[in-house]
């Protein structure tokens, strides 16, 4: 009887392995292990998009991640540019919050991610909480980098002329913060997309669990597939950011 070879045949995303009879580990025969064809990827983003994988389709897997991203970023936008306003005009405010968001800051969402499942469980809560915390962090110091950065001649000029606090607050200080918070929400969103896949770890459907449920069979036409339609996604909202920030700071970069 002979033995087969060791070596690993890569077919239709399975891994057939005959390292257990061989007795030794494999060796991958030819490039093709690891280099796929656009055509072979373009292919199984049309058959995922009918047959669907895991039990969702392609497009039901995109939305779901689209939908937790930008709801965690939507929260984040409503809570982390008030805050960093607060931080800008007020010492007890950056003492209260600039410690520990320098603190969680440096931290990997993996690390923390036990955490989060324990404290909120596996449903949609936890997801949307650990993108959240990767958006919150450089939206909130760019907007108090935006407010220290205003001129004290402006504020001493708009009082002058009578202006109260809270019209100095939002027609000097917070329109001079704006270039510098629109550049927090484009570096917030893609932190979120990077914390997307960490996210979905636990997660039913979605890009991220989509990607790690393949890689674990091999699969890597759909791990590079899932990989593109993020990235992709991801350049469609930063362009998003672009055009706001050029509807919104014309002035920015022309004077």
């Amino acid at each position: 009887m002979r033995l087969p070879q060791p070596g690993y045949q890569y077919r239709d995303g399975r891994l057939f392995a005959d390292f257990m009879v061989a007795g030794h580990p494999p060796e991958v025969r030819g490039p093709a292990f690891f280099t796929l064809a656009r055509s072979r990827v373009w292919n199984r983003a049309v058959e995922l998009g009918t047959a669907g994988f895991g039990g969702a389709s392609l497009w039901q897997h995109t939305w779901i991640s689209i939908y937790r991203v930008f709801l965690a970023f939507f929260i984040a936008c409503l809570t982390a540019v008030p805050i960093g306003l607060a931080m800008g005009m007020s010492r007890i405010f950056r003492g209260i919050f600039d410690p520990p968001i320098e603190f969680y800051r440096p931290i990997p969402p993996l690390a923390y991610l036990p955490l989060v499942i324990i404290w909120f469980g596996i449903g949609e809560v936890s997801k949307v909480i650990l993108i959240y915390l990767a958006c919150f962090a450089p939206m909130a110091l760019s907007t108090r980098a935006g407010v220290r950065s205003v001129s004290i001649e402006q504020v001493h000029v708009a009082y002058s002329l009578g202006a109260t606090r809270s019209q100095v607050l939002w027609h000097v200080v917070f329109r001079a913060a704006l270039p510098e918070i629109l550049t927090g929400m484009r570096i917030g969103i893609g932190f979120g997309w990077t914390t997307l896949v960490a996210a979905e770890m636990v997660a039913a459907a979605g890009l991220g669990y989509m990607i790690l449920n393949a890689s674990e069979f091999l699969m890597t036409d759909v791990v590079v597939m899932g990989i593109v339609i993020i990235g992709l996604v991801a350049l469609f909202s930063d362009l998003l950011m672009r055009y706001l920030e050029h509807k919104l700071v014309p002035w920015k970069g022309k004077i």
